[in-house]
């Protein structure tokens, strides 16, 4: 296929962050520009990508394959678009994507249903309908538009090479976006359903800006016969229990201090003292106020991964119950919950089936 990529990537980012060109700005582990690079990339739809900006030094120490090919850009994003036209002639294109790399949650799905489009029309856009109530304002009169009317553009917008290169030649005012060109000439344009995940990054505060912490819990405790055996906050059918100042659940405990290591506030003894306040109290009533304050402060739980260790009772007979009573206990989704059993090879207390231990290491996100 005879298809060009266009990543328009010069401007100035002055509402998003006075220091920071948002093109460059870390998102989702890459620089916002990156994820264009590549879709595009990856989709095997083009024969070349063309990356316009006006921070050439940046990309110095990118090591792009040989179909990436960079140069500098223009003063307001149409002359970028004009020189990137200008610039891919000599290849003889048929059809061209422009893209705004301000835009980096599109899917290769898209371009390929915009090449398929392409087959019958000479220019394709994505457009969204509005969510929102649209008022437009004329000198001193405001009108309601109809909203079922309304089409939000989005980019990447594919165009046959031709007809978009005269057009822009011809143009001496400044346009948003290429399919202004064509609508301005009386052009159809083919408007196919955009995605909602492809909006546009404007402001700093578009960016949603998650942090995920991590934290360890563990817990031991000897057996005792004829002791009831608590585990993730139910009874397990066992001829011993855990001897400890509470029922003396591992699993619960490892989870309360994985939670604490992650938000950094000491561990379950700073909270549940060997004091009389505290003899044979329950693990879930331990467990709750420490989710409690988690969800109070605007965390909420990515993952639990849970190893118990023991030789005796064996895991996969109870793995579901101990699952939901979690989930449960917590609030959270079974799916997002790992309990897996490990022994010791008959090594020490645990292999003498004389103490239980638990690991578990927990995901936590901070929300804004």
């Amino acid at each position: 296929m005879n298809n060009y990529f266009v990543i328009l990537a010069a401007g100035k980012s002055k509402r998003f962050h006075k220091n920071i060109l948002k093109q460059f700005y870390n998102y989702k582990n890459k620089e916002i520009i990156d994820h264009s690079i590549e879709k595009s990339l990856n989709s095997k739809l083009f024969k070349k990508i063309l990356i316009v900006t006006n921070n050439l030094k940046h990309f110095k120490k990118k090591n792009y394959p040989k179909m990436i090919n960079i140069i500098k850009g223009g003063k307001e994003r149409s002359d970028s678009s004009l020189i990137a036209l200008k610039y891919l002639k000599k290849y003889k294109p048929n059809n061209v994507f422009i893209h705004d790399a301000a835009r980096p949650n599109f899917s290769i799905k898209l371009l390929q249903n915009m090449v398929q489009n392409l087959k019958k029309n000479k220019a394709v856009v994505p457009v969204l309908i509005s969510k929102d109530s649209i008022k437009y304002k004329i000198k001193n009169q405001i009108f309601n538009l109809d909203r079922n009317n309304s089409l939000l553009t989005q980019t990447p917008q594919a165009f046959r090479f031709k007809e978009l290169y005269n057009l822009s030649i011809k143009e001496k005012n400044k346009v948003s976006d290429e399919a202004t060109l064509f609508i301005n000439n009386n052009y159809k344009v083919k408007f196919i359903k955009g995605e909602n995940k492809n909006n546009k990054i404007t402001y700093f505060n578009d960016i949603e800006t998650f942090k995920t912490y991590y934290g360890i819990g563990f817990d031991i405790h000897k057996l005792k016969k004829n002791k009831k055996l608590y585990l993730g906050g139910i009874k397990i059918p066992f001829h011993s229990g855990l001897k400890g100042h509470s029922d003396g659940d591992v699993i619960l405990h490892a989870i309360i201090d994985a939670i604490l290591g992650a938000t950094r506030k000491k561990d379950i003894g700073t909270y549940f003292p060997n004091t009389k306040k505290f003899k044979n109290i329950r693990s879930p009533k331990m467990l709750k106020p420490i989710i409690d304050n988690l969800y109070n402060s605007n965390f909420s739980i990515n993952n639990l991964d849970i190893n118990l260790i023991c030789e005796q009772p064996k895991v996969s007979k109870y793995r579901k119950k101990i699952i939901n009573s979690i989930s449960k206990l917590t609030t959270l989704n079974k799916e997002k919950i790992n309990l897996k059993g490990k022994t010791v090879e008959k090594l020490g207390l645990i292999g003498k089936e004389k103490a239980i231990a638990c690991e578990v290491i927990i995901s936590i996100t901070k929300h804004d």
